[in-house]
């Protein structure tokens, strides 16, 4: 009996112990979003830049405490609270995962709690990824949204919209995954996806920044503040990505011991280093062929491989995990490239395109190529129309949300800066100070679309001057597309 207790006691101390480090490591992600977004921003946004990703922080972690945790447990069948397969509804769901009668997560069970060494551990792995759908948006729309509506867009995505997602298709009482065998391991769908379709809906709203687009249709790129730090702000993010995987795989003491995935179907460590490893040289060598040699785009198609695998990444082969890596770095450039270019969506990162679109491309391909495999407390077998059902769910549920909330601020006035602010800077208009003053000032470039590299300030200024111009008192609607000769019905264009 003794010997029992202390096996027991032993396993219970090694979950709790993994799944600190797992978290302590995911840090690096947002330590890594941070410093990329840093890097893309122009010298005069810097600081407000990683300040939001600072904030994110603040937001998500309370509302995911007070409310998204609830919400994983208690909406598994629906929008609504239903009761689970184990007879308990979801309210009942919560309280027991939390240890029966000490109430629900805001009650007191997180700690300290002597009797639950795993609840709270578990609990910081989800927050960390909420932190991380806030990160994605935060990214695209940098240099033009207010930071308290970033604030309240991130709170909800974080702390709600992904839940979400996450309790119907990424938990084993899941709708999706009960009645559609629905298989995302690493969260394709369920983060990335998400917050790229949610960043999607939010752009449509934001509009382009002052001077991105020219007269003619165009696009101008803003040269970034800092391409090293932006490269190595990845390179965090990918260390990161071995933790995130980690941490999506549960210790189970079952009738067969060992490591399980979110569904409870076994799974190894071993399988999941070998995809991810993978899955990075393949993007790698994918964004680089298929960018040309873009130092961005090459980096970025490493993020776009292992994006593109995620949902299968516990069951492919290596082999095939380089070559869908490869080509989803060149669907996420060409994607990218049409929604900037041709949809004329300010996306500073191209991250609805690596996370948005190449995440629920990873969700189908899970279907094409592992269609059959067994998933689910019942081993529900995965198929190309469960995995078609779950993008049919969870890009309307992304979507709508992101363009439905920031409809809602644009309408307030609250979502974007104002184009004076805009042009100085949001560090000094928000923080009141140049962060770069050692440095002197410095000449601000701007590539046109011919290619050629041009100083920004007499472009910002005619842009600007296009604003007031026809603006005729009217609000300013930044969103707008058309050229300046057409702009005559007070809306603007840049």
């Amino acid at each position: 009996m003794l010997a029992q207790e202390t096996v027991d006691l032993t396993s219970t101390v090694f979950t709790e112990a993994y799944y600190f480090f797992t978290v302590a490591l995911m840090w690096l992600l947002h330590v890594g979003f941070m410093t990329y977004e840093a890097g893309v921003s122009r010298r005069k946004n810097v600081m407000a830049t990683a300040i939001k990703n600072i904030l994110t922080i603040a937001v998500v972690t309370p509302v995911f405490y007070y409310f998204g945790w609830w919400v994983y447990f208690c909406m598994q069948e629906g929008l609504l609270p239903t009761t689970t397969a184990d007879g308990k509804n979801g309210a009942e769901t919560a309280l027991y995962f939390c240890g029966d009668g000490y109430g629900l997560p805001w009650d007191g069970s997180m700690g300290p709690n002597l009797g639950d060494n795993i609840t709270a551990v578990f609990w910081a792995a989800f927050v960390l990824f909420s932190w991380t759908t806030g990160s994605i948006m935060s990214g695209a729309i940098i240099e033009r949204v207010r930071t308290s509506a970033y604030l309240w867009l991130t709170a909800l995505m974080g702390g709600v919209i992904w839940v979400i997602a996450a309790a119907w298709g990424w938990s084993f009482g899941g709708w999706l995954v009960l009645h559609f065998g629905y298989h995302d391991f690493a969260a394709s769908g369920v983060v990335h996806g998400i917050a790229g379709i949610f960043t999607l809906g939010v752009l449509f709203n934001l509009g382009p920044r002052i001077g991105r687009y020219d007269r003619n249709g165009g696009t101008r790129a803003f040269k970034p503040h800092n391409l090293h730090m932006t490269l190595q702000g990845l390179m965090l993010i990918f260390t990161g990505f071995y933790a995130f995987y980690a941490a999506c795989l549960a210790i189970v003491a079952s009738a067969v011991p060992g490591w399980a995935n979110i569904y409870f179907s076994p799974a190894t460590l071993g399988a999941i280093t070998l995809t991810i490893t993978m899955g990075f040289a393949g993007g790698f060598a994918g964004g680089y062929f298929f960018s040309q040699r873009d130092p961005f785009w090459t980096i970025s198609g490493g993020l776009a491989g292992v994006v593109a695998v995620s949902s299968g990444a516990d069951v492919y082969s290596p082999s095939l995990v380089f070559i869908l890596a490869f080509m989803a770095a060149g669907f996420a450039f060409y994607c990218g490239s049409f929604l900037e270019q041709k949809m004329r969506l300010d996306d500073a990162v191209g991250a609805v395109a690596v996370h948005g679109f190449t995440g629920f491309l990873g969700v189908i391909l899970m279907g094409v190529f592992a269609s059959g495999y067994p998933t689910g407390p019942a081993g529900q077998e995965t198929s190309l129309l469960g995995q078609l059902v779950g993008v049919a769910a969870l890009f309307p549920l992304a979507f709508l949300s992101g363009y439905g909330a920031s409809w809602i601020l644009k309408k307030l006035n609250m979502l974007r800066v104002p184009p004076a602010v805009e042009l100085e800077g949001l560090d000094v208009a928000e923080y009141g100070a140049d962060f770069f003053p050692e440095q002197g000032v410095r000449t601000e470039m701007i590539t046109e679309a011919d290619g050629t590299d041009v100083e920004a300030e007499a472009i910002l200024r005619q842009a600007m001057a296009d604003i007031m111009a026809t603006s005729n008192g009217q609000e300013i609607d930044l969103t707008d597309t058309k050229t300046k000769e057409d702009a005559g019905n007070g809306h603007v264009s840049v």
